[in-house]
């Protein structure tokens, strides 16, 4: 059951009415399952539009019936000539509605209308140029060249009759438009912060085309969902999980401003995946706010954590299986499961202690609407890929959903939102301002693993890589995979490519793990790309790599920079690991190291969040001593972003100071048993925030 269900209580300017929504003037949002689809919601409200999300196969009847102005098609991880791809009316294009379609929005319309649409060789999954006819209504007032974020495999081959091509990445048809019928498709997300005029561009659509008005307000959301909780509430206990984060603080907050005090039973669970001291600062900051916080030591518990899981990934019956204990499980997915149950069953066990009735409790989370959309959380998009299971979006947790036993204020919330309603209800501004950390901890910040992850693509893939990084003498050598490399490259991107390849000695390769990212919509679990320099970094030369590579290379999705000396014999094996208390301690205090450094130079501001990852590789062992892989190497991650949809690496000389990292690598290569330490230089997509 909804407690606070995301369509906050809204009103048009003017009288409010009871009853039925009005929908008059307002824009559809048709559904297809794309991770960004709330965002397109929240982007439309941001500017005074009213808006609401249908599923994609809402009649086109049912639309006109109810007064929309305008309709807007996210994108979604299906193609639209799969088998299973998702039912529509395609009279949605032909009742008089201006219509905008988003990625598979536009393979849609172009589809009704007669074009064609095929999977190519190169997919773009990351922040690009493309040209833009600025004539066109839909980008009036932009430049020639704008930067946006493109996520796809698929790509118009053939334009539709009517339409004619108003944007282009390289050889790739990135806009369509029939003005007369005013029907607009983008192949790239103009909803996100990493298109930079994309706010531009929907304000076109719903005010220069569709005619919105632009006069609807949001009501206060700290009212409305304190008023769910004490209808949903009444004189029942909440229990509350604090991880001390600012989700679960303004969960809290709001809950003590809406009931008694007593009502309230704050838990903060120490899984024993915390970083160092966390615990105590947890409960001492927590103090300070007036919130009594019972903490209770689980480790142990956890470790020896076990769910239930489906028998296999295909299997679709009801059958289960138990899973292995959390300290010897590898598979991401399962890790984060069993976190997530086990909360729910140390919770429990804190309602048994205080001989409370269980029916006569509610179990409160600071869930957020990102964490609903991975996890393909039906509250949050009835279409979404499972991108990562969240911890507190479980199998577990979705029962006692269904049960009415759930209660989420911020489930609509994306994290900048949940921070300015921190700031509305009087949190201190280190609370609020502080970079997340996720509920499972650093046990998803460790990658376990007990064998390499090496596939039949692993060799053709990696000679692709040298073929890249060493493209200004490649070309010189014809080769089958050097035409395809080219296919995937426009002009431009080939010059830029000779000047980096010529300038710099790279080397480029494979690295034997997997980690979880996010390509066209889909949940991808896939290579890592390592790339290590003779000379020192040249950082603009290397996110220009990054964002190339997993165009061409579809099984990766993550690029990382390898400090020390260019690695000559790139590790083809693992050192086993698993969430044993030794990891987790090499883990902790290389966390620990790099956020001292971050916090003294005054550069965590400009960083959202900084996770470190612990990962099973050991470089520099002579293959023909055959020494053992027993050393781990550790990755640092920074990320900018505001909805945490979407984001960038900080790249150093510029949002961050390189010295800072640099200092942060040699005090990591100080703690004993590591490797190496390595920069991640992915945007989010293709990878996620984390690793796992």
């Amino acid at each position: 059951m909804a407690l606070c269900n995301g369509d906050t209580k809204q009103e048009i300017t003017g009288d409010p009415k009871d009853g039925p929504r009005h929908t008059e003037g307002a824009v559809v949002i048709l559904d297809a399952g794309a991770q960004y689809g709330k965002v397109i919601d929240r982007r439309v409200r941001e500017l005074f539009v009213q808006s609401e999300i249908l599923p994609l196969d809402t009649p086109a009847f049912a639309i006109r019936e109810q007064g929309f102005r305008a309709i807007i098609i996210s994108g979604g991880p299906n193609s639209v000539y799969a088998e299973d791809a998702p039912w529509f009316d395609p009279a949605i294009f032909t009742i008089g509605k201006p219509v905008l379609g988003i990625c598979y929005g536009m393979q849609m319309m172009n589809k009704v209308f007669g074009g064609t649409v095929h999977r190519k060789n190169v997919r773009e999954d990351g922040v690009f140029n493309i040209s833009v006819d600025n004539s066109c209504s839909l980008f009036r007032g932009l430049q020639k060249e704008e930067l946006v974020l493109l996520t796809h495999g698929d790509s118009v081959d053939k334009v539709a009759d009517g339409f004619k091509v108003v944007a282009q990445s390289g050889n790739i048809v990135a806009g369509i438009a029939n003005e007369q019928k005013k029907l607009f498709g983008v192949q790239f997300h103009p909803e996100v912060d990493l298109t930079e005029r994309g706010r531009e561009m929907l304000k076109n659509f719903l005010f220069e085309i569709a005619g919105c008005s632009g006069n609807f307000t949001v009501q206060n959301r700290e009212e409305a969902c304190i008023q769910e909780i004490k209808e949903k509430v009444n004189n029942s206990k909440v229990l509350v999980l604090l991880s001390g984060g600012v989700d679960s603080t303004v969960c809290t907050a709001l809950l003590n401003k809406a009931l008694n005090q007593d009502q309230v039973i704050a838990v903060h669970i120490d899984n024993g995946f915390m970083r160092k001291r966390e615990s105590k600062s947890v409960e001492e900051a927590l103090k300070k706010l007036g919130i009594n916080v019972k903490v209770i030591n689980a480790a142990h518990t956890f470790y020896n954590g076990t769910t239930t899981l489906p028998i296999s990934d295909e299997d679709r019956t009801p059958r289960k299986r138990i899973s292995k204990t959390l300290n010897m499980t590898t598979n991401p997915e399962e890790k984060r499961k069993i976190i997530g149950d086990t909360f729910v069953k140390v919770a429990n066990e804190v309602i048994g202690e205080m001989n409370l009735k269980p029916e006569e409790v509610y179990l409160a989370q600071g869930t957020l609407r990102p964490d609903l959309i991975e996890s393909a959380s039906t509250i949050a998009s009835s279409k979404a890929e499972v991108i990562k299971t969240h911890h507190n979006d479980t199998e577990l947790i979705r029962r006692l959903r269904d049960e009415g036993k759930v209660i989420e204020p911020l489930k609509d919330f994306h994290k900048d939102e949940v921070r300015a309603l921190g700031r509305e209800l009087g949190l201190p501004e280190d609370i609020v301002s502080r970079h997340p950390f996720p509920g499972p901890g650093l046990a998803i910040r460790v990658i376990c693993a007990d064998e390499p992850y090496v596939c039949k693509d692993f060799a053709e893939t990696n000679n692709i890589l040298k073929i890249v990084v060493d493209f200004s003498a490649s070309v010189k050598k014809p080769h089958t995979l050097l035409q395809r490399v080219k296919s995937c490259i426009s002009d431009e991107e080939q010059e830029t490519l000779m000047q980096i390849t010529s300038q710099h000695s790279l080397n480029a390769f494979l690295l034997p793990i997997k980690t979880v990212g996010v390509q066209g919509d889909c949940r991808s679990y896939s290579y890592v790309c390592g790339i290590s320099s003779k000379d020192s970094p040249h950082w603009e030369s290397l996110m220009f790599l990054s964002r190339l590579i997993p165009r061409m290379c579809h099984s990766i999705n993550r690029v990382v920079y390898v400090f020390g000396p260019q690695v000559k014999e790139p590790p083809t094996d693992i050192t086993p690991t698993f969430l044993t208390t030794g990891v987790l301690g090499t883990l902790r205090q290389a966390d620990f190291v790099a956020h001292v450094i971050l916090r003294e130079s005054g550069c965590a501001g400009k960083i959202s969040q900084m996770p470190v990852i612990l990962t099973p590789l050991h470089f520099d062992r002579d293959p023909l001593q055959k020494q053992p892989s027993c050393r781990r190497s550790v990755v640092i991650r920074t990320f900018i972003t505001s909805d945490f949809m979407t984001g960038i690496p900080a790249t150093p000389n510029n949002q961050i100071a390189e010295e800072v990292v640099l200092k942060m690598v040699n005090e990591i290569k100080k703690i004993p048993g590591i490797s190496r330490v390595m920069y991640d230089l992915t945007s989010k997509p293709p990878g996620t925030t984390e690793w796992e």
